[in-house]
């Protein structure tokens, strides 16, 4: 399935159900707990690039799309909540397990904000980093948005 989800992306216009939640796996006994991730395995692609973030309680980060990158986020520790939308359609996620991981794929603009003091995000690409791949400007988000689906009207969506 892994395969399939990234393929599919290059090929379709991402919305707002193209968003999903994933499950990794989760082992605990009496030392403690251990979360895997593995490659192909887990992840929805393979990995070019892996960061991590920090930030105080309450900041807000991301604010941004990818044309062509697809992004896996994962909170380790502590909670983030996600702000996704597709210049339509909006939805928000919160990342506050260590087995809860976030696909993202290009053409979705994210937000993430800090929900406790000791949240750390970790976030895995399936690209390295690419200046012109990002979308930092909502307009130029919906303008982006509008040009994939031959409009000219404006598609919508949340005013930032």
């Amino acid at each position: 399935m892994a395969n399939n989800l990234r393929i599919l992306d290059r090929y379709m216009i991402n919305t707002i159900s193209s968003v999903q939640v994933l499950k990794l796996p989760y082992f605990l006994d009496e030392m403690g707990d251990l979360v895997v991730l593995e490659g192909m395995g887990h992840s929805p692609f393979g990995i070019a690039r892996v960061f991590t973030i920090r930030a105080p309680e309450g900041f807000i980060r991301g604010r941004h799309a990818h044309k062509l990158c697809a992004q896996f986020l994962n909170s380790p520790c502590g909670s983030v909540e996600v702000f996704c939308n597709d210049g339509s359609n909006e939805a928000v996620f919160e990342l506050n397990h260590p087995n809860i991981g976030l696909y993202i794929p290009p053409g979705i603009w994210a937000e993430q904000t800090y929900k406790t003091a000791d949240a750390l995000l970790m976030v895995l690409c399936d690209r390295i980093y690419e200046p012109d791949d990002y979308i930092r400007d909502y307009s130029d988000f919906l303008k982006y948005r509008q040009e994939l689906l031959g409009r000219t009207e404006p598609t919508g969506g949340r005013s930032l």
